[in-house]
Formats: C-alpha cells, structure tokens, sequence
C-alpha cells in the first residue's frame, strides 16, 4: 500500500505530497494543471526510466519519496534525478539500482496505463487471477504435489546415476567406517580417563616411594601437632578465650590423620598390571588413529560416526530403490501428466466464466461489444502445470481478437483491468493506479465506473487520476491539484465544502454556481448511497 508520495521539482511542481488512504483515492484538477506529474514521480520511484529534462525550474535536480507499507512490511524509498548526470535511488536510507526499486516495491504497486507494462500481459500472473478465481482449489493443490512426487523421483533417479557400484562402495565405505567408530565405545572424557590410568600403571614405583615419603611426613607432623593440641587444651583450661584455638588445632590434627589414611589406601591400592597398561595403551593408540581419521576431539569423532550410520541407511535405501526407480520415475510422471489435464479443464471452465463476467463488466463501462477471451496452450510441464494463457481482446465483436497489449488503447486497458480484477476478485496486488480509465466515457458509464472503482478498493487501495465527476464522487479521499498564476503546480486534499466545489468545477466548469455544487451535492449523496 502506498501511505506517502512527495513529488518535488518535478515540471511545474514545486513540491507535492499525498497521503492516500486504503480504499478508492482520486485526484482531480484542470487539465495540464500537473496531475499526470504525480504518476510520473511514482513511475520513478518504482523504478522507471527517469528523464532529466523533467526536471522542474525549482532546483538542480527533482526529488521523489515513498513510503509503502504491506503486512507488518514497511519500507521508505527516494529517487533523486538531477538535470545533469545520472538517476539516484536509495531503499530505507541505502543506495540501490532502479531495477531493486522495480523488483522490492513492484509487487506492491501497478500502475495501469496506455504505457505501462501491465501485468496482465504476463502469462504468469494471468495465470494466477485463474488460479485464484478457481472455486475448487484442491485441484491446483494435486497437481503440486504431483509434481512434487515427481521431482523427487528425478532427484533419486539423478542421485543413482546409473552406477549402482559406486553406491554399493560408498555403502561399504560408511557401513565399515560407522562400525569402526562404534565399536569402540566411545564417550566423551573417555580418552582423558584412560590417560590418567596409563601414567599411574607407568609409575607405580615412584608413586609409591613419594606416597611412602608422604606417610613418615604425616607420621611427624601427627607427633608434633597432638604435641600442640595438648599445649593448647591447657592453656584454655587456664584461659577460656583460648578454646578456640584449642579446636583449630584438633582439626589440624584430624586433617593430618586423614591425609595419613589417604597416601596409606592410595600406596596400597597401587599395583603393577602389565597387561592392563599395555591393553590401555592399546585403546589410546586406537583412539589417537581415530582422531587422526574422523575428527579433533573425541566428540567430532562421534558425530562423524552417527553422519556416517545415517549416510548408510540413505544409500542402502538408495539401492533398494534403484531396480525400480525407473518405474517411480515413469509413473510419477504419468500421475504429473493427469493431474495437470484435471487443472486445465478446471482452468479452462473458470477462464470462461471469467470472460463471460468481464464482458458483463465492460458493457457497464461502455464497451458493449467488446470480446475477451482466454486461451490456454499447452506447454512444457512445470510447478504450475502445462497452461500458458494468453488474454486476447477486440474492442468489437465483428474484429478478431488479438494479444491484449497490442490492440487495446490507454482507456480500454484500463477498464480491462479493472474488468478483470473484478471477476476474478484478485487481490495479488495492494494497489492499483489507473491512468487515463475515464478515455471516452461519460454520463451513466461514468457512473458505472466510479462505483466499481470503489467496489474493487473494498479491502485494498486504488488510485485514480480523472476528469469525470462521476467517478471522483465515489472516492473516499479526494486530492485537487491546482495551478496558481505563476505556474506552480500544489496539491492539497478536498472535504466537505471543498469537494463539493471541486465537484461542481468537474460537472459545470462553475465551481462556485449555486446549481453547479447542488448538483454536485446530489451526485456526491447518490455515489456514497
């Protein structure tokens, strides 16, 4: 949605801004006034070709900001065209090409004009107000996931290559490397133990002359500390205040008795095992070769093992299905081919109650006899099936119809879309702006194209430039540009009082005749009724 455009020293604006609302936006003036300068700084600030000799007598260069919203999205752009040298564009502060402007904002904007590239000529997005216009869904849904199925099938079929002996040595290869890894009972901190271990079965006898040494030190150390419990246990008998001191040393005392007891349990413990260090060197020997091969850390080794335990089962799944991935293959494809002929006929049945409800819609706005047709050849298979449509128009019934962006004018495009939008009750973009839509009508057409912009607004946002009262009566905000007698073109929004005036100037050229705004009054009543 488009919430703010600036358009500054752009022709004969000096400097414009609009803040359209959601719903249907007009804007109205007197002819060459300026309001076809305002499309054109939205052109530009969606990426357009710009052109320096646009620039206004203002400044040294024009100056265009946006701000568009959709969803929880909000993003602000500029384009800055200076009358000598090359076009700016920023995107929320950063500068970018004009083509990013197009692809990030263009999905949020169409502006439908005699010489803008719509939309609707895309088979693409043609294909997507069918789409969307299908009452029946699950029909698409099918085919995508028939379509799924089948490039998954391609994927494993790729995947096999045709040489299943290459597969079978990967399997070997991480079945042989899986088992290796799990067999060896791996935990993490294991290796850290086992080396611990293995220098204690190394040095049994020096540990056991320093735990020997330890305890004839703990021996001494008892004798002289039971020596000063007992001098302390007299001394607070004759002063309490030392009793404290007396108990700090009965715990020095039992500190001693314990690491005695330890060095004691551990000088026992010890004991030479030849065997068991040379096992234990055995497994650190087998873990370091498994370091070398697999990972750093015991930890990468392990999540090697489980990568290559899990690659095994795919292979081996791989295999089983390589002497019938040929049949998958052939009848996923079959399963793509009828499901997408069920979309086409479903596709072909909406496209015609599309047409037939377009043509109704052009009859209200003045082309009675128009034909619209859709027709859907049949294409190479892809995610979205095997149609292409092209939409064929003719402005007659007695003339052939032909591609739509070659044979149609400014204002038949125009109410097209707008024809089309509305039978297919599309809302693929937030905001439509109509350029030249009023080309050639008036009176009860007029009318009739007024309350259908506003019917296809309900619930999104389009903009409007026009001559006709009866189309800016039903909009529900209403900006004038006006030119003053210096050539400055402005811009400001009409309520109330105001809009009646603008639109008694539109009916009557009068803005201030007493008819002229009852008149306007009553069309404004009937529009809003």
């Amino acid at each position: 949605m488009l919430d703010h455009l600036r358009v500054a020293n752009l022709g004969v604006i000096e400097d414009a801004a609009i803040d359209p609302s959601s719903g249907f936006t007009v804007v109205t003036g007197e002819t060459g006034a300026g309001k076809t300068l305002l499309l054109g700084g939205l052109r530009l600030i969606l990426g357009g070709q710009a052109d320096s000799s646009a620039v206004g007598p203002y400044g040294p260069e024009s100056t265009i900001d946006g701000f568009f919203t959709r969803e929880e999205e909000e993003m602000g752009a500029t384009r800055v065209v200076p009358s000598d040298g090359r076009s700016r564009a920023y995107l929320e502060g950063s500068i970018v090409s004009a083509a990013t402007l197009a692809e990030r904002l263009g999905s949020m904007i169409e502006i439908v004009g005699q010489h803008d590239q719509l939309a609707i000529t895309r088979p693409s997005h043609l294909l997507e107000l069918i789409d969307g216009a299908t009452e029946d869904q699950s029909v698409r849904d099918a085919y995508r996931g028939a379509w799924g199925r089948f490039q998954d099938a391609l994927e494993r079929q790729r995947q096999l290559g045709g040489d299943r002996i290459e597969l079978a040595r990967e399997l070997d290869l991480a079945r042989y490397q899986a088992t290796e890894i799990s067999a060896a009972g791996l935990a993490i901190g294991i290796d850290e133990e086992m080396e611990g271990a293995v220098s204690r079965l190394r040095n049994v006898e020096e540990l056991r002359e320093h735990l020997g040494e330890t305890m004839s030190l703990t021996e001494q150390m008892s004798e002289a500390v039971g020596e000063m419990v007992a001098r302390l246990r007299k001394a607070s008998g004759l002063d309490p205040s030392l009793a404290d001191l007396a108990h700090e040393a009965e715990g020095i005392a039992a500190g001693v008795a314990e690491l005695a007891r330890g060095a004691r349990e551990s000088e026992e413990g010890l004991d030479a095992d030849p065997e068991a260090l040379s096992e234990l060197e055995e497994r650190l020997t087998a873990l370091g070769d498994l370091k070398r091969k697999y990972g750093r850390t015991l930890e990468e080794v392990i999540e090697y093992g489980e990568q290559t335990a899990t690659r095994a089962i795919e292979l081996e799944e791989l295999i089983a299905d390589a002497d019938e991935i040929d049949s998958i293959v052939s009848r996923s494809r079959a399963d793509v081919g009828e499901r997408a002929q069920a979309l086409g006929r479903a596709r072909r049945e909406t496209a015609a109650d599309v047409c037939r409800e377009v043509a109704a819609h052009l009859s209200d706005l003045g082309l009675a006899s128009a034909r619209v047709e859709i027709d859907l050849e049949e294409i190479e298979p892809g995610p979205n099936g095997f149609d292409r449509p092209i939409l064929r128009f003719a402005s007659d019934s007695r003339l052939e119809p032909g591609p739509v962006g070659s044979v149609a004018s400014g204002g038949e495009l125009s109410r097209l879309v707008l024809a089309l939008r509305l039978a297919t009750r599309s809302e693929t973009t937030t905001t439509l702006v109509f350029d030249e839509v009023d080309t050639g009508i008036g009176g009860s057409t007029a009318l009739a194209m007024g309350k259908k912009l506003r019917a296809l607004a309900q619930g999104g946002q389009v903009l409007c430039v026009t001559h006709l009262a009866q189309v800016a009566a039903h909009a529900d905000t209403h900006y004038v540009v006006e030119r003053a007698d210096s050539g400055v073109a402005s811009v400001r929004k009409v309520i109330d009082d105001d809009r009646v005036t603008e639109i008694s100037r539109m009916l009557a050229g009068q803005p201030d005749s007493a008819a002229g705004q009852s008149a306007a009054a009553e069309l404004l009543a009937l529009a809003t009724s």
